[in-house]
């Protein structure tokens, strides 16, 4: 007799195989079983089996002149209520970016909070000589962005323990990276109570950056706008004013998203 708890597990190792064989398809295009099985580490037979299933909730097709696998378009049609959402929020925030920059001429940002990482959904680029930027759809650790911790200040209690707990000493990528629950934590005390991050260079030496955190209609923080460029422009420029800047369009972005504000949060 089968036991629940070992269910359980082998219910979790199936996903969690399928989903290995779902992101090598997703990075390789059109497969063979074979290849899937060596890039998933997994046994042909296996990867046949949850391959059949995936083809049959059409997450996955199969070629009928070569017989290799690639994504379905299921896939497409899940993802489009998240499209939707990431649509409607880039263009409710796109003409406060834009506004953002003419008012800095540094290169303004719309991010996400995905797990333990950010992902810029969409930019205007600085018009200064010197500025940064980032390519739209990429990954950065969140515990190392201005954005990443403007968001997560704003979420569940604990959120530093339940994401990195067991996981310290955190990813380093400089010597100002905070990397303990404890520091991240601490930091989340200071972003709520002057209602905006600041990123001293902790993702990349020379780099700073301010960010200020988006709310939806639920009133849970759903995004945040930043600002980034050379850290003597962003973190020992007149940083008071910046942050007064992006909490004023982040509030205005938020209440177009259904947010209302009950706490108005000033710069200090």
């Amino acid at each position: 007799m089968v036991s629940v708890s070992s269910t359980r597990r082998d219910s979790v190792q199936s996903l969690e195989r399928a989903f290995d064989l779902f992101e090598a398809l997703a990075a390789g295009g059109e497969l063979g079983v074979t290849e899937l099985a060596e890039r998933t580490g997994l046994v042909p037979s296996t990867a046949h089996r949850l391959l059949a299933t995936l083809t049959k909730r059409g997450y996955v097709t199969q070629s009928s002149v070569s017989g290799r696998y690639m994504l379905g378009y299921k896939v497409v049609e899940v993802a489009s209520g998240l499209e939707h959402r990431l649509s409607r929020l880039r263009a409710v925030a796109r003409p406060h970016l834009e506004r953002i920059q003419q008012a800095t001429g540094e290169t303004a940002n719309l991010v996400i909070l995905d797990g333990d990482r950010v992902v810029y959904v969409d930019q205007v680029e600085g018009s200064r000589r010197v500025r940064m930027f980032t390519v739209v759809g990429t990954a950065a650790l969140a515990h190392t962005t201005g954005a990443g911790k403007a968001i997560m200040a704003y979420g569940p209690p604990g959120i530093a323990t339940s994401l990195y707990s067991g996981r310290e000493p955190l990813e380093r990528l400089t010597a100002r990276t905070l990397v303990t629950v404890e520091a991240l934590e601490d930091d989340f005390t200071r972003i709520r109570r002057r209602g905006y991050a600041i990123d001293h260079e902790e993702h990349e030496e020379g780099v700073g950056c301010v960010a200020a955190p988006l709310f939806d209609h639920t009133g849970r923080p759903c995004a945040a706008i930043s600002v980034s460029g050379p850290t003597a422009r962003i973190v020992h420029a007149d940083m008071a004013e910046l942050a007064a800047l992006l909490i004023d369009h982040g509030g205005q972005i938020s209440e177009a998203l259904g947010y209302h504000v009950a706490e108005v949060h000033t710069a200090s």
